[in-house]
């Protein structure tokens, strides 16, 4: 697989039945997916494919792209990593898992606001995963189900982070990369999936709030029950 050699990939044993990969930003939180697997029958592929949509969507359409080539297609594709959390529905250390994946500022600024994309007429902004996949693996971890926005500049205000909440009401985190991953597994028409520990407040950037170590070890944590929830999934449930 061809993939940028300062990030590096890591295929570990994990899901039985289906192929996976899982697409983070940096090297510190695909170490911590990676704590979460044991022996088991199947690979799972761990790649840091950079920071923001553009590099995310980059680096996982070449994975996916290389592994069809090579006759071993990926069944999901899944984002994860640490993200903002909008207070206080999803707080610092808690988990979501995306029922949407929403770009937040691909779009045109008007008189009249913020219109995204799809309102000049062309693009997406959303991206859906399955259903059961969200439901069963809600209910194995705890986590929290709502939209994740994805962002180019993180948000830095109370201002911006209320502006968001007011255009997205179920938005409950936003992060970099989950948009650039699920286009490129849409092209290749591989369901996807975004899984987001939270490491600090939407709002103004205040670094002593951030708890980094607690938001990783939260995602190996969600990692480690991913492979059940996998095996009882059914890969061909009607797309909405």
């Amino acid at each position: 697989m061809v993939v940028p050699p300062e990030e590096g990939l890591l295929t570990t044993s994990g899901v039985r039945g289906v192929r996976v990969l899982i697409a983070t930003a940096v090297p510190a939180e695909r170490d911590a997916v990676a704590q979460a697997f044991t022996a088991d029958d199947g690979p799972v592929d761990i790649i840091a494919v950079g920071v923001g949509p553009a590099a995310s969507a980059a680096a996982t359409a070449t994975a996916l792209t290389t592994a069809a080539l090579d006759g071993t297609p990926y069944g999901l594709v899944v984002s994860a990593g640490i993200a903002g959390g909008f207070q206080p529905e999803a707080p610092v250390g808690s988990l979501v898992v995306a029922d949407e994946i929403t770009v937040a500022d691909l779009g045109a600024e008007t008189a009249e606001g913020f219109v995204p994309v799809t309102g000049l007429g062309f693009g997406t902004v959303t991206h859906r995963p399955p259903k059961s996949l969200v439901r069963d693996l809600t209910a194995v971890t705890g986590a929290r189900t709502g939209t994740v926005l994805t962002v180019s500049t993180v948000t830095g205000s109370a201002e911006r982070a209320a502006e968001l909440r007011a255009r997205h009401p179920g938005a409950l985190a936003e992060a970099m990369e989950g948009f650039g991953v699920a286009e490129a597994a849409a092209a290749h028409d591989v369901p996807v999936l975004e899984i987001r520990a939270v490491s600090n407040p939407v709002g103004p950037r205040d670094r002593a709030a951030w708890r980094i170590g607690e938001a990783l070890k939260a995602l190996t944590e969600a990692f480690g029950k991913l492979a059940p929830v996998l095996e009882s999934w059914n890969p061909h449930e009607p797309k909405d």
